[in-house]
């Protein structure tokens, strides 16, 4: 089991590593944007302010949730989060895809708690694949020049 999340990690990796070549000049939003599939977590990082913040020295893990995650939603909840009156909860639900430092997938460990930049903690599990609360991590290891990012299939949601 654990050799089978290895491999997939590896895959995972090997498979991003041409579109990182050069060092890893681009941050995590320009790495976002140019990745295509996360136009409703950069649509969402503008509404909630947090551009610049995720542009910074850094370094951040952010366990980004596909434009598919966030059409899973139910119905309606992604319009009402980036209302302008909701920004203060959009913060809070962004940020707590986030974690201070740059955590690669080698760092991970079984029933590993990250503490979020929003403060609370979301749980890790590495056996039968990566699970970061109830998401799947479909890509890991994303490298940007001030961080890494890990591709998740869900939104995960602060309690």
């Amino acid at each position: 089991m654990i050799r089978r999340t290895f491999m997939m990690l590896s895959t995972a990796a090997v498979l991003a590593t041409p579109a990182f070549a050069g060092g890893h000049s681009m941050d995590i939003v320009d790495t976002a944007v140019e990745a295509g599939s996360f136009t409703t977590l950069v649509a969402a990082v503008e509404a909630a302010g947090l551009v610049e913040t995720l542009k910074g020295e850094g370094p951040f893990t952010v366990f980004a949730p596909t434009d598919a995650a966030f059409a899973a939603l139910p119905e309606g909840v992604v319009e009402d989060l980036l209302k302008p009156e909701n920004k203060e909860k959009l913060v809070t639900v962004l940020t707590y895809h986030v974690v201070p430092g740059k955590v690669m997938s080698g760092d991970l460990s079984n029933e590993m708690m990250a503490t979020t930049v929003q403060g609370s903690d979301v749980t890790i599990m590495t056996e039968g694949g990566v699970m970061v609360d109830e998401a799947n991590v479909v890509q890991a290891d994303i490298e940007a020049s001030n961080g890494v990012i890990h591709v998740i299939d869900a939104v995960i949601m602060p309690e």
